[in-house]
């Protein structure tokens, strides 16, 4: 690594980065490290962290002829999940974060994290990352800086975000124009979870992490940046900033409609993201476009519609259940330069988890042999991080810096009962319920019990760093004359029938959904209304996975099972008085 010591000269002169390299020069007083090192993102900055890691055991080299450039690492047992009971929003005004987000006053919370971070780098390097999320010119993107202790996250923040010297260059463009960058301080500490805290800070478009070096709670352009403060930005600029992923889908005709869709993590964002349709479809000329997976900002044009971009520039997706049957876009996308986190080992140094084939693996996510008894083989939200481009379905238009525009929202969860596999919002109002009423049987994604069903509204429950019925009323707010907003819809493809199995066949056949949903939007598609909105027609969607009894129950609302649902939905929103807008009271 070519670090140098403390202290280091700026990586530029003059008053447009004074901010940041003061910043700098506060951290590494607070925190004491050996070196300090601008990062650059460039190639040979990577192939340096990586044989810097080889060489301590952070990173395992994985088999090179079959998965050239991958790399496995193994995370602390007690560090695999986001902990959102240890995720602050810190905010002057205590309603202000909500009774969504867990709260601590500002100065408290400093003082609270900064008491960790005192001498926390002596004998590491503190790594000064720049990035932009979205595309290095567009007007939609944001920047910021991470400074971390951790080689694993810098590589990461490569793959995830448009990192180094063009994002430093855009810092200092807009520091001219007195534009603020995001800061966030990263440190693994001693990755103990009594001393680990995610603290935010939206008012000060800031960041402190101690303690984790997982994902979400470690790369913080991603969760702490694109969702938690890029939600607080967005509500003061007029933007919308979603846990969303954005796909286009391409008629026959060469015309492409984009959808955003929000799903709870570990329900079936990356899998839709990246859906290969039907071989009848191929045949005729669909094609579906990955333009991202898991967030997406928004913006009203001049034209009235929402303009939407992918901040981030990487994939950061759950391993378990990932196959060439469900999602063979992304089991391509991961066969070169990809960090593997928590997954298993096959003999010949191969990445394996469950659910990718039927072959036993020789060593388990902790690095022990594989044994049953100790449980999966890969830790159930064991993730890989990869660059979009290499996904062969990844759409140009994820670079346009102009985005690209919403004809469709779609909401959906995790639900066994009640919710019908699709059904359209009646208007911009009744979406805005539908999302805010949003229910999901969690997963192994966040620490806690899985299979608790519980309320995440639009998705954000765990990222909207704001209170909900603050979040609500800036969703309404769109709604306003010339507007040009896109139709919101609901799909459930987890419906169980009495037997306990799945109704819909799911995975591609997915497609057949989407297809009705563009029919809608065309104005070409009946629907029939119900009491939560607008279903498909009878036979508007059939697929020949499925039977067609099944397909007439999985498109059913659960009547039984309704009014408990509707109370709770009622009691869920009531949760957010005084704030909640009198549209859905």
């Amino acid at each position: 690594m070519n670090a140098v010591p403390r202290p280091q000269p700026p990586p530029a002169q003059g008053s447009r980065l004074a901010a940041l390299n003061d910043w700098v020069d506060q951290v590494a007083a607070l925190t004491k490290p050996d070196r300090i090192h601008w990062c650059d993102g460039s190639e040979a900055e990577y192939r340096d962290l990586v044989a810097g890691m080889l060489a301590d055991g952070t990173l395992v080299e994985l088999n090179q002829d079959t998965h050239p450039g991958c790399y496995l690492h193994r995370s602390d047992p007690q560090d695999v999940a986001r902990v959102e009971h240890l995720t602050f929003v810190c905010t002057r005004e205590r309603d202000d974060a909500g009774p969504n987000n867990h709260w601590m006053a500002p100065a408290q919370a400093h003082e609270t994290i900064d008491r960790l971070f005192d001498g926390c780098m002596r004998g590491r390097t503190l790594y000064v990352v720049p990035y932009c999320m979205g595309p290095i010119d567009s007007p939609l993107a944001r920047c910021g800086v991470e400074i971390t202790d951790s080689p694993y996250v810098v590589a990461n923040m490569r793959l995830m975000t448009r990192m180094g010297a063009a994002a430093l260059a855009r810092i200092e463009r807009e520091g001219a124009q007195g534009k603020a960058f995001v800061r966030g301080l990263h440190s693994t500490g001693e990755l103990d979870p009594d001393r680990r805290f995610i603290m935010h800070f939206p008012e000060e478009l800031a960041i402190k992490s101690y303690g984790s070096g997982y994902g979400g709670n470690a790369l913080l352009g991603k969760k702490c940046h694109a969702l938690r403060i890029a939600s607080w930005q967005a509500r003061q600029e007029g933007w919308l900033a979603e846990h969303m992923l954005i796909l286009g889908l391409e008629d026959p005709q060469g015309e492409t409609h984009y959808i955003a869709a929000a799903f709870p993590s570990a329900c079936g964002k990356t899998n839709l993201a990246m859906l290969i349709p039907p071989e009848g479809y191929r045949a005729l000329g669909w094609k579906v476009w990955t333009v991202g997976d898991d967030i997406c900002w928004m913006r009203p044009g001049t034209d009235g519609r929402l303009w939407a971009i992918n901040p981030e520039a990487g994939y950061f997706g759950v391993a378990p259940g990932t196959s060439a049957r469900t999602n063979p876009n992304a089991l391509a996308t991961i066969q070169r330069d990809t960090i593997y986190t928590n997954v298993a080992v096959t003999d010949d140094g191969q990445p394996w988890w469950e659910g990718l084939d039927d072959r036993v693996p020789a060593l388990d996510w902790q690095g022990r042999p594989y044994d049953p008894a100790n449980g999966p083989a890969a830790h159930p939200n064991s993730r890989f991080t990869v660059a979009a481009m290499q996904c062969p379905s990844w759409s140009p238009r994820a670079e346009d810096p102009q985005g690209v525009p919403i004809s469709a929202i779609v909401f959906g969860g995790r639900r066994s009962s009640v919710m019908p596999l699709v059904f359209e919002a009646r208007d911009w109002t009744h979406g805005v319920r539908v999302g805010a009423a949003m229910g999901s049987e969690t997963t192994a994604a966040a620490t806690g019990a899985v299979g608790v069903m519980r309320r995440d509204p639009m998705a954000m429950k765990p990222f909207c760093g704001y209170h909900f019925g603050d979040y609500f009323a800036h969703w309404l707010s769109f709604d306003r004359p010339g507007a040009k907003l896109p139709k919101i819809f609901h799909v459930n493809w987890f419906r169980k029938g009495d037997d306990g199995r799945f109704l819909w066949p799911g995975f591609g056949e997915n497609m057949r959904v989407l297809e009705w949903m563009v029919a809608r939007i065309r104005g070409t598609a009946a629907a029939v209304d119900s009491p939560i909105g607008l279903l498909p027609e009878a036979g508007a969607i059939v697929s020949p996975a499925c039977s067609r009894e099944d397909v007439e129950r999985v498109l059913q609302v659960d009547a039984a099972g309704l009014p408990q649902e509707q109370t709770e939905i009622a009691q869920h929103l009531q949760g957010f008085r005084p704030r909640l807008p009198s549209p859905l009271v």
